[in-house]
């Protein structure tokens, strides 16, 4: 890939950091803005002195112009994630997520910047109409007063806006779609880091060496399944379509091997060395009973996934096992 000039937006947080240091890696000259609100530039250490980092908020207009200046292409990946801010505060979830866009567009057109990579999301599809999902299946909201489509209403409105922009004022833009991606050091919200943290307080009780199994209470059923890709096999996946992506294509990336909660749960407690009788509970009102992507038209650029989820999650339990004491809070 030639070198160009990169601005990642959200490039503190767990998906941009790792996109940050593989451009660096490729050769790239990279800028990050991110007012570090949700990410963390400690993520940024091992590349910190071979970067630009701008702390700004992504909804200053200003500041985006000024981050603009002498890019060759911008990655937005500024948003707020995680469901309980979907849920606890969807106004923040929409000011960041459609002013933020408004403003990097803008920014691109007034600096002649002619490539916008935009990362969107699999919320965007809600319940789709086929498992594997394909990048056609139709986009929907389907209940303006759950707070929870808050994210996937800010996506939708973003690759809207992209592509129609894009038309007009870009020579490239590339929309992509995360399929629950995750990974060491992903942050504490997630269902993963989650299921890890109460694993481990599980196992830690006094008691627990003589329980034959965890009770283990999720949300749902526990056959709501989700398919998980390690984050290094997703960055794999976005330099692909950096490299080779085309004008207006929209792209899945994920791991199409999918499993459900309850399996998840019995992966954990594996790496615990233990067994779990998982508890079915309320499920969280708006959540897909089934997601799972199809990835062909990624793979028709070469992009093959190589971390199968038993691999990938013993990396990211171990993370989560050694560092539980930087969890919010002070503990789990």
């Amino acid at each position: 890939m030639t070198s160009k000039s990169y601005l990642v937006t959200g490039g503190c947080g767990f998906i941009g950091a790792a996109l940050v240091q593989r451009l660096v890696r490729a050769g790239h000259r990279v800028r990050v803005l991110d007012n570090q609100s949700r990410g963390s530039a400690r993520r940024l250490n091992t590349v910190a002195d071979d970067i630009e980092f701008i702390q700004a908020d992504v909804r200053d207009r200003d500041a985006v112009s000024r981050a603009m200046m002498g890019a060759e292409s911008v990655c937005h990946l500024a948003f707020v994630n995680g469901t309980r801010f979907f849920y606890e505060q969807p106004e923040l979830v929409l000011d960041v997520g459609v002013k933020g866009m408004v403003n990097v567009l803008d920014a691109c057109i007034e600096r002649g910047v002619g490539e916008l990579v935009l990362a969107s999301s699999s919320e965007v599809y809600q319940t789709p109409p086929k498992v594997p999902t394909d990048e056609t299946a139709p986009l929907s909201i389907p209940d303006p007063h759950n707070p929870r489509y808050s994210y996937a209403a800010g996506k939708i409105i973003s690759e809207i806006m992209a592509i129609n922009f894009g038309r007009k004022y870009f020579q490239r833009v590339i929309i992509f779609r995360p399929h629950n991606v995750y990974g060491p050091d992903m942050g504490w919200e997630h269902v993963i880091p989650q299921f890890v943290l109460r694993m481990k307080s599980f196992t830690e009780r006094e008691n627990a060496p003589g329980e034959e199994l965890i009770q283990f209470p999720i949300q749902g059923t526990g056959q709501e399944t989700r398919a998980f890709v390690f984050i290094e096999d997703f960055i794999d996946g976005l330099s692909l379509l950096l490299e080779r992506g085309e004008h207006l294509g929209i792209y899945n990336i994920g791991n199409p091997e999918e499993v459900t909660i309850a399996e998840l749960a019995r992966l954990v407690a594996e790496y615990f060395g233990r067994k779990v009788a998982v508890i079915p509970g309320q499920a969280a009102t708006g959540s897909a009973p089934r997601r799972c992507p199809d990835i062909t038209k990624l793979s028709a650029l070469g992009y093959r996934p190589r971390y199968s989820l038993r691999e990938g999650l013993s990396v990211t339990a171990r993370w989560y096992d050694e560092n539980a004491h930087l969890a919010p809070g002070g503990g789990y």
